[in-house]
């Protein structure tokens, strides 16, 4: 079989490359085990402010203006909808905040936005003395219902083997790479948190970071608006919210930890004041990296082995521009962006 692409993963970064090789008629196939869940349990928003400290996310603005029509695509394509926008509002926990949302508002990007007003007025149910900063454009990518539909869609078409990628079955030559019955020019490995058993670029500094996000019922808790306090609370509908997330820089493992729900529930408790019923727990290994800029690049001994991978907590935002940067690198010599190429850590 003679293909111009293998793509190993299909996470969010594998997805966004994947529709490039489409959009430029390339062949191709997909390499995709399940054994990386990232992706799928992520809650998928999207927001270019962090909130944390008002400041803008980097290059977020940007990213969204080809990211929000590159999902509109992926839905008609898909005939289903995956985008959810709302607005987003961060509970004030002093006066601090508010004077720093104001200060904020006068960065140009920020201002596009962070509302100008804040609110006072009492939201049922949520806790928040001190007010509340509004955002406007922001939302949800479904992305576990993304991954699963658009994976059925590359099976029909039988571009997608349901397989772990064997990388002791990789031959090179000076132009291609022999993969089993397959001959292809590049292999693009987007695995990742999987990356650290990749024999080619787990040299990279990724660092794994476990996220835990629990669903609750709250039948008495009505918003229609991603809440951010110190936890995230996201409605999905009949009176559900998805409650978010962790950071645990050690354990690697897939499973849910009791550590992690407690966490969660104590953070909640200073959230909100109604009752509620724990209904789900999920987790998964976010591929992040330690100056927080994704992986992107080809190897340094290798032309036809490339990664795309460490998206971090922001893949819904970022994995469009990046797969759309290393595409028209590889296909066109466009420069990698140099705050995503990995030649960062060996320059």
């Amino acid at each position: 079989m003679e293909l111009d692409y293998i793509v190993v993963g299909l996470g969010l970064a594998g997805l966004a490359f994947v529709e490039q090789l489409i959009q430029h008629n390339k062949k191709f196939i997909v390499f995709e085990n399940d054994s990386q869940n990232s992706s799928s349990v992520a809650s998928g928003t999207y927001n270019p402010v962090i909130l944390k400290r008002f400041t803008p996310v980097w290059n977020g603005h940007e990213q969204l203006q080809l990211a929000l029509p590159f999902y509109d695509k992926v839905s008609e394509k898909l005939q289903k909808e995956f985008d959810t926008r709302f607005i987003t509002k961060k509970v004030f926990t002093s006066v601090g905040d508010e004077n720093n949302w104001f200060i904020a508002l006068d960065k140009p990007m920020l201002s596009h936005y962070m509302k100008p007003e804040i609110s006072k007025d009492k939201i049922p149910g949520i806790i928040g003395d001190f007010g509340f900063g509004e955002l406007q454009g922001t939302g949800r990518i479904d992305t576990k219902d993304l991954i699963n539909t658009y994976r059925n869609y590359l099976l029909n078409q039988e571009l997608l083997k349901k397989e772990a990628f064997d990388y002791s079955q990789v031959q090179l030559n000076e132009e291609k790479v022999i993969y089993k019955n397959i001959s292809t020019s590049k292999v693009v490995f987007c695995e990742g948190y999987g990356l650290k058993e990749n024999p080619f670029f787990n040299n990279l500094p990724l660092n794994g970071t476990k996220g835990e996000i629990i669903t609750i019922h709250a039948p008495e808790l009505k918003i229609d608006f991603l809440l951010k306090s110190s936890v995230f609370m996201l409605p999905i509908g009949n009176d559900y919210y998805k409650v978010g997330a962790t950071f645990n820089w050690t354990d690697k493992t897939l499973d849910p930890t009791e550590e992690g729900k407690q966490e969660l529930v104590d953070k909640l408790q200073k959230t909100i004041d109604v009752p509620y019923t724990i209904v789900d727990q999920t987790a998964g290994i976010r591929p992040t990296v330690k100056d927080r800029r994704p992986l992107v690049g080809v190897h340094s001994e290798f032309d036809q082995l490339v990664v795309l991978n460490g998206l971090g907590t922001r893949g819904v935002m970022i994995a469009p521009t990046v797969a759309q940067n290393l595409f028209n690198h590889l296909e066109k010599g466009e420069k990698l962006d140099k705050e995503i190429d990995i030649k960062r850590f060996s320059e």
